[in-house]
Parts: C-alpha cells; sequence; structure tokens
C-alpha cells in the first residue's frame, strides 16, 4: 500500500496519516520531516537544503527527490508508505513517478480529501499548539469562555498560535493550493489512482471513509475514445426516436417560405372557408336572398311639343 494523500491545507492529511499507520503499520514519508533529519545529520543532500534554507530560497526538487529515494531504501518501507506534503506540483508528481518505478515501487492510490474552504479557513485560523509536548487543538473546538491551555501537560500551560495560521496566510495558502496542486488531481484520475473522499465531519468517521476509499475501485476519467462512442450512441438513439414520427421536418425552402407568410398581413378569411370543419366537411346553407320592392314603372305622358322641328 503506497499512498499520497491530496488536500488543502487544514483537510486532515497529517492526522490521518496517523491514523493509517497506526492500522496498516507503514511509515508515514514526510518530506519535511526528511529535511530536517538530514540537516541534522549533515548528509551531502542536508547540508545543500540548509545552503537554500539559509540564503532564503527554496529547496530545489531535486535534493528532495533524493532524500525521498533515499528513505524508500530502508526496510520499513517494504510493505508500503504514506507521502505527505509531497508532490505539490505536476512537474513533481510526474518526476515522483519516475523515481517509484525506478526503486520498483509506483503508488497504488492517491485520496483526495476534500472540504469546503470556509470550513478550511475554521480549522487553520483556530488552530493553537502546545509548546512544550506539541498537541494541537482548535478553540472552536474548546468549551466556550475557557482559556486555550493544554490538556495533556501537567502545569496545562498557555497554546500559542503559529505566524502562518492566521486568516490573510491561509487565503494566500489556499490560493497557491488551487493553483499548483488542485491540477493533481485529474493528473491522477487519468492514472487510475485517485479516490475522493468528504473529510468533513468526525475523525473517526472520516479515517472510515479513507480506508473503505483505498479498498474501492479509483474513479476513472473518460478517455476521448469513450467520449466519442458515448455521442455516436446519443445521435443514433435520438435518430431512431426521430424515425418513429411520421412527420418529417421541413425543409429550408420550406421554413423560409413559411417565414415570409408569416410577415404578411392576414387575409379575412370567407364565410365558407371559417365555415369549414377540419374533421368533417358539411355543406353550408345559402344565406337567403333579400328581396326589394320593384317601384312601378312611371305612365308614359305626352308633352306638348316634343317634336323637334326640323329646319327646312
Amino acid at each position: 500500500m503506497r499512498i499520497v494523500l491530496l488536500g488543502a491545507p487544514g483537510s486532515g492529511k497529517g492526522t490521518q496519516s496517523q491514523r493509517l499507520v497506526q492500522r496498516f503499520g507503514i511509515p508515514q514519508v514526510s518530506t519535511g520531516d526528511l529535511l530536517r533529519s538530514a540537516v541534522a545529520r549533515g548528509t551531502p543532500l542536508g547540508l545543500a537544503a540548509k545552503d537554500a534554507m539559509q540564503a532564503g530560497k527554496l529547496v530545489e526538487d531535486s535534493i528532495v527527490l533524493g532524500m525521498i529515494r533515499e528513505r524508500m531504501g530502508d526496510a520499513d518501507t517494504a510493505n508500503g508508505f504514506i507521502l505527505d506534503g509531497f508532490p505539490r506540483n505536476l512537474a513533481q508528481a510526474a518526476a515522483l513517478d519516475v523515481l517509484l518505478g525506478q526503486v520498483g515501487k509506483p503508488l497504488t492510490a492517491v485520496v483526495l480529501m476534500e472540504v469546503d474552504y470556509a470550513e478550511l479557513t475554521r480549522r487553520i485560523a483556530g488552530r493553537r499548539s502546545c509548546q512544550t509536548c506539541g498537541s494541537v487543538y482548535n478553540i472552536y473546538t474548546m468549551p466556550l469562555g475557557a482559556q486555550p491551555r493544554c490538556q495533556n501537560c501537567a502545569d496545562h500551560p498557555l497554546l500559542y498560535q503559529r505566524p502562518d495560521d492566521n486568516e490573510e496566510t491561509v487565503v494566500q495558502r489556499l490560493r497557491v493550493y488551487e493553483e499548483q496542486t488542485r491540477p493533481l488531481v485529474n493528473y491522477y484520475r487519468r492514472k487510475g489512482l485517485l479516490r475522493v473522499i468528504n473529510a468533513q465531519g468526525e475523525v473517526d468517521a472520516i479515517t472510515q471513509l479513507l480506508v473503505d476509499a483505498l479498498a474501492a475501485r479509483p474513479e476513472k476519467a473518460r478517455s476521448k475514445a469513450a467520449k466519442k462512442v458515448a455521442k455516436k450512441a446519443a445521435k443514433k438513439s435520438a435518430k431512431k426516436s426521430g424515425k418513429k414520427s411520421t412527420k418529417k421536418s421541413p425543409s429550408k425552402a420550406a421554413k423560409k417560405s413559411a417565414r415570409k407568410a408569416a410577415r404578411k398581413p392576414a387575409k379575412k378569411q370567407s364565410r365558407k372557408t371559417a365555415d369549414k370543419s377540419p374533421v368533417k366537411r358539411r355543406r353550408l346553407a345559402k344565406p337567403a336572398r333579400r328581396t326589394v320592392a320593384k317601384k312601378p314603372p312611371r305612365k308614359a305622358t305626352k308633352r306638348a311639343g316634343t317634336r323637334r322641328r326640323t329646319r327646312r
């Protein structure tokens, strides 16, 4: 079981990694722990990382990958491992695949732990730590009015907030995650390694979801060929359903003439046309003729001197 846990800052990757370590007996490989250990031991990679950190630069990917290669040679990684904090971008993911392929330990699963960003902000901004034992608490889950003190230490020291746990820093970290790390979701989905769980809720319930996801089939991205086949099938079914209809689709010329007719003003229908029923024709009764009383003829009257005299 060789696992990568993906998720935004505050999604609970560290907590769930520790639970998987206890359940499956495989080590958690944290790049931060590797860097600190290498610097403390004074290894060549550790010295190179120390020089970069002292200069205020980011440690190069080649140095981190070299430390991971050394860690994969330890005996406790034979049955698997959980990568925490790496990879963070597509270039690191591609380089990690090459490295793990070379050592014969490719990844078997990648789990995305989804949490709403408002909840992530509440988790990180409310996080408090104990400087003595390192225990982590959240002020939003503590009793109201209680002082943020460590419950594990005998003297119950006050908890402190890390400088990068304020709201402004959280917003920036989430922006970087969205731009750089979020593209890894589709990268591992295409490789057939991705599982997705809702990591918002009780810790025990999330652990069970995580274990179930590791045992389930990964999410698969639809290939271009599969999309083409689905599109072809949809067209075929649409064609079949169109054949069932007796009406033919109107041609372009018919549509054009219909549009022209619609623009013309409607003619008044004759009585005969209006009274015709579309279901059954019937003869219309002829309208009764109007009888007009005729005027009596005028009597011919002789008028004197009506004849014209002809000139001789």
